[in-house]
């Protein structure tokens, strides 16, 4: 039970430990990078992981020559790709199955056609904002695939939006992340991370509670 608990601790802080695995497994970090952020971004079961503190740390340790920033760019790039088209096929593939459930309370057609038409409409954005929100991102490109959305379209906005987010995250990191002040409170900068990637979700329910007294 121990070594469980150890194991789900260090999982969820592999950001703080990733100097570490650095020093143990030296070039193998970038398939274990690769791996953390395609199951972040490609599997719906595992919105958990860590997701921009980790892109930020990294870009933190490939300014000091800890990694390659160039390679580190190319293979996280690749992986938030891969991640988000894995995730968009896994639910068009469940989908259909899911939601011919007519008599189903949650699963239904109506609310596969209101996916499908959210997604023809507004997905392009919903997409590349979704990058920058953790757990959203996650479970955004199920939703496409779930909803039917285009998949040349699908596939251009993740594009997109993989590049911008890795980029952005191991820019900061690169440029910021080794200031003394910024390093030596790296986890206070770490928690503020995680809560600015949440605003978008914050402002998003308190827009809709709003406009939802607003129509009443």
């Amino acid at each position: 039970m121990d070594f469980l608990l150890q194991l789900v601790q260090f999982v969820l802080h592999l950001d703080i430990h990733l100097a570490e695995l650095i020093a143990r497994y030296g070039v193998l970090i970038y398939v274990i990078l690769f791996a953390i952020v395609f199951c972040e971004t490609g599997l719906v079961v595992t919105p958990f992981l860590p997701g921009d503190s980790l892109l930020f740390t990294a870009g933190a340790l490939a300014a000091v020559g800890s990694m390659d920033p160039i390679l580190l760019g190319v293979v996280l790039i690749a992986a938030a790709i891969l991640g988000n088209t894995s995730n968009y096929w896994i639910g068009r593939y469940i989908g259909p199955k899911v939601f011919q459930w007519e008599n189903s309370r949650w699963f239904n057609r109506r609310a596969l056609d209101e996916a499908h038409a959210f997604y023809e409409k507004y997905g392009p954005v919903a997409l590349t904002i979704a990058r920058f929100m953790p757990i959203v991102r996650t479970f955004a490109p199920f939703v496409a695939g779930v909803g039917a959305m285009s998949h040349a379209v699908f596939q251009f906005y993740s594009i997109l939006g993989g590049i911008l987010w890795v980029v952005s995250f191991l820019a900061l990191g690169y440029f910021f992340g080794n200031i003394p002040v910024i390093k030596s409170n790296l986890a206070l900068v770490m928690v503020g991370v995680i809560v600015i990637s949440l605003l978008p979700i914050v402002w998003t329910a308190i827009a809709r509670k709003r406009s939802g007294k607003a129509a009443s």
